[in-house]
């Protein structure tokens, strides 16, 4: 099967610095993909990115969640008709339920499931962590659905050479699997043993592709730091990944 979109050993970056370092990842039609991480680590700003390169391609792309997402303003689709008239448009589509302090929930199962039936990429984010960079899931998380293809883990690389207590969400059980204290720095060793494991970043992924998002890399040392937690993650895990950053006009 050929894929949609292909990006093999990608890198870019804005003003001579690298954001996109060696990507690789391979999205066909109808996939499914699933964005986990913390709040504060940029997973909605990536996923409205990619809806929106996607969308620039003709194709009719729905956003969604398992969890909550913050509500947009244009891309909303309230009902069928809605969704019909911005995939018309050339834009992507936003679903879910509204909720409180401006987000949308999930929405009805069956509703979901014919609409992802409709699209032809689909996103959904399907984590948080009360927007800290950083996580460890609990028992019931990731939310992610049987259809997906392929899982995200984005994490914020504010979190790097700061205390776990005051940058990781569920402090009690990244202290528990890092087999480290609350006062103990995160290192880029520290972060990409996270992300690896299946009790973190890979939980509940099985046979999925998975890649890693390091995001916030924002300034020199930030980029520097997530390179080597990439290079980690390469090396001793076979995990892929990439860096990303987004200027303000940019962040969801």
């Amino acid at each position: 099967m050929t894929p949609i979109l292909e990006l093999k050993n990608v890198s870019a970056g804005y003003d001579h610095e690298v954001i996109l370092h060696q990507v690789n990842l391979k999205i066909y039609e109808h996939d499914f993909l699933g964005i986990i991480g913390p709040n504060g680590g940029g997973k909605t700003t990536l996923l409205y990115a990619f809806a929106r390169h996607c969308a620039a391609k003709g194709w009719r792309v729905l956003v969604s969640t398992t969890t909550h997402i913050r509500q947009p303003g244009a891309h909303y689709a309230a009902d069928e008709a809605a969704l019909a008239a911005l995939w018309a448009a050339g834009q992507y589509a936003v679903a879910g339920v509204p909720a409180e302090q401006g987000k949308l929930t999930a929405l009805p199962s069956e509703q979901l499931t014919r609409w992802m039936a409709q699209a032809d990429i689909v996103l959904l984010e399907a984590d948080g962590a009360k927007r800290l960079p950083c996580k460890v899931p609990a028992a019931h998380e990731p939310v992610l659905l049987p259809e997906s293809d392929i899982v995200l883990a984005v994490a914020g690389l504010s979190a790097l050479g700061r205390p776990l207590r005051e940058v990781c969400f569920r402090l009690e059980q990244a202290c528990a699997l890092l087999g480290a204290a609350p006062e103990t720095f995160l290192t880029p060793e520290l972060l990409a043993r996270l992300l690896a494991s299946e009790q973190g970043g890979r939980k509940q992924v099985g046979n999925r592709r998975f890649s890693v998002v390091l995001n916030q890399a924002d300034d020199p040392a930030r980029i520097v730091a997530g390179e080597q937690t990439l290079a980690l993650l390469r090396e001793k895990y076979e995990v892929q990944g990439v860096l990303t950053y987004f200027d303000e006009r940019e962040r969801a």
